[in-house]
Parts: C-alpha cells; structure tokens; sequence
C-alpha cells in the first residue's frame, strides 16, 4: 500500500496547477461510477453538484470529484474534468446521450499573492481537464493541485493523502484533503500536530504531543476574512455501501477534521467532507462493518490533514511547517 486513497483499487488523482496563480486543482476519478455520500458543516461552502448526493435523489453514482482552489471561479474546474470524461465516453445515460456526473467543491485563496488577472475567462476549466488528464496511482503531496495556494492559520497549507486497512473487515479506506484552515494544525505555535495520535511510521515527523501542552496551545489564530478558509477531503472505501451508508460514513469522517484541526467547521470555514465506495467488498455486518470502516476512514482523515503540512514546500504564501520547524 502507498499509503494514498489510490490505495482503493479504481480510483486515480490527478493534479494540474499554476505556479504564478498559485493556484490549482485536483481530480478523483473513478474506474467505474462509485456510490457516493457528502456532509457539509463549513458556514461558507462552495459546491456544485452536491444535491445529487442525497439519499433520496435519483442519480445513484458519480464518476469523478473535484477540489479546487479559485474561490466560486474554480468551480469552472468540473467542466473541464467533465469534458475529459465526455471524451472516453462516461456519463449518466439518459438515451443516447451521456452526462458524466462530478460534484465539486472550492477553497478561498484569491489573496495569496498569485496573479489572479485572468482576463474574461478564469483558467480553473482548463485546469480541471489537465487534472483529469493526469489522474494515476502516484501523485504528488503538500504544495500540489488544489492545495498548492492554500493556508492553514500561520502555515502554508497544502494536500495529504492517507489510507488504511479496517480492522475486523476486509475493506480498505483512504483519505484526501486540502487544507485551507482557518484553524490550526499544529498544537499552538509549536510543530506537534494535533493528528499525532493517529501518526503511522512517522509519516508527518514522528514528533508525538508535547509532554505538557503549551501555553499557546489553544491561543486563537490569526485574524481572517469571513469565507476564507477551507479544509476539502475526500474519504473512500472499497465496501459496498448505499447512498445513505456512504452519506453516514462522511458525517463519521468529519471527526478527522476535529481531531486535527484546532478550531474547525467555523463560520470562517467551508469544510465538505465527501465519501465514495466502490463496492468490491461486500459488508458481513452492515452496522458493525459500516462503524469500523467510518472510525478507519476519521483516521485516515486525520492523518492526511498533518500529511499535507508536514509534505508542504517553502516559498508559499505562507512559511511552510519545514521552514518553521525544520525536517
């Protein structure tokens, strides 16, 4: 295992990004339609195709996911992965006609310091289409696709990924996130992560807690702009679940957010957390397996959050971890 949410067999990321827009974004595509599920506890999101995902709604599967940075404008992003799918042939059949179906979501990060003059069109099309162009088994962590102008209260933010094998099951579970924070990642000013209880192989440093947590500890961040700051995720599993499973297993994911993130799902906050299932592995217990997959997946959340600092690179818009804490 890569320890990536490509460790769920069908599905594959791709990142396309702009170094002088600092700016960019990442597409989740999948082998075949996956059942899929959202929760959105953010008071600013900004989503396209997320009604779909109800229960109750008709359109059972989706074919791809889009995070991106570009505020309300990268919401154009799942057009252009939309048009990378048109052109394999993929989409909701109604007739003869084919209508890929990709929810979307979006991070604030029009005030880094990029070059956002774009002219009549913003390039986040485009940049959707070169991401789903992309999309494979490897791909790049921190400064990377929808996470490469992303913040995280003093720190530069980025894009972590993780995965895990459930406990009592046969089904695996990864994670995705961009992590546009207005919260903390880190306890205080210091360089612990709060996720450091779930760390695996020292993957974001191996530092642990402190042994006596600090007085800045939980010191509020600094000041920002209503609607600024986002944290994105995408949790994914290879069991077989409905829509209203895949719908439970997001709310149970959001408990990631929370453990590594020190304040979260503010008003400042657009946090979106989406889930899919592949289906592979059917459930021997549908509320045993479905409560294991769900803590495995809050993990792997976790995880990734403190992986997509940790793996950011200096010279952001923000001073990276490594820059700060060294490593």
């Amino acid at each position: 295992m890569r320890s990536l949410i490509t460790d769920i067999a069908g599905i594959t990321v791709g990142h396309a990004h702009d170094a002088g827009l600092i700016s960019g974004t990442t597409a989740i595509l999948f082998a075949e339609p996956v059942v899929a599920g959202v929760d959105i506890r953010g008071g600013g999101p900004g989503t396209r195709e997320t009604e779909l995902l109800d229960p109750e709604r008709t359109v059972e599967r989706i074919d791809a996911l889009v995070l991106s940075g570009g505020s309300a404008f990268g919401l154009d992003a799942a057009a252009g992965v939309m048009a990378r799918l048109a052109e394999t042939g993929r989409g909701f059949a109604i007739g003869p006609a084919r209508v890929p179906i990709v929810p979307a979501a979006i991070l604030f990060d029009l005030l880094n310091g990029g070059d956002k003059d774009w002219g009549r069109f913003p390039p986040y099309r485009d940049l959707g289409y070169a991401a789903a162009c992309a999309a494979a088994a490897d791909f790049a962590l921190g400064s990377a696709g929808a996470g490469l102008g992303a913040t995280a209260a003093e720190l530069r933010g980025g894009l972590g990924s993780a995965s895990a094998r459930v406990q009592g099951t046969q089904a695996r579970v990864g994670a995705l996130a961009a992590i546009n924070a207005f919260g903390r990642v880190t306890v205080g000013d210091g360089p612990w992560f709060w996720a450091a209880p779930f760390e695996v192989e020292a993957e974001f440093g191996g530092l642990g807690l402190p042994a006596a947590m600090p007085a800045t500890a939980f010191d509020w961040p600094r000041k920002a702009l209503p609607g600024a700051n986002t944290t994105l995720a995408v949790v994914a599993t290879d069991a077989c679940l409905t829509k209203a499973q895949a719908r439970r297993l997001a709310v149970m994911a959001q408990d990631g957010l929370a453990r590594a993130i020190h304040p979260v799902h503010t008003p400042l906050d657009g946090d979106i957390v989406f889930a899919v299932a592949t289906g592979l592995v059917p459930l021997a217990d549908p509320l045993d397996d479905l409560a294991r997959i769900g803590d495995a997946a809050a993990r792997c959340l976790a995880r990734s959050i403190a992986i997509g600092i940790y793996e950011a690179s200096p010279g952001g818009p923000a001073p990276a971890w490594r820059e700060r804490h060294g490593g």
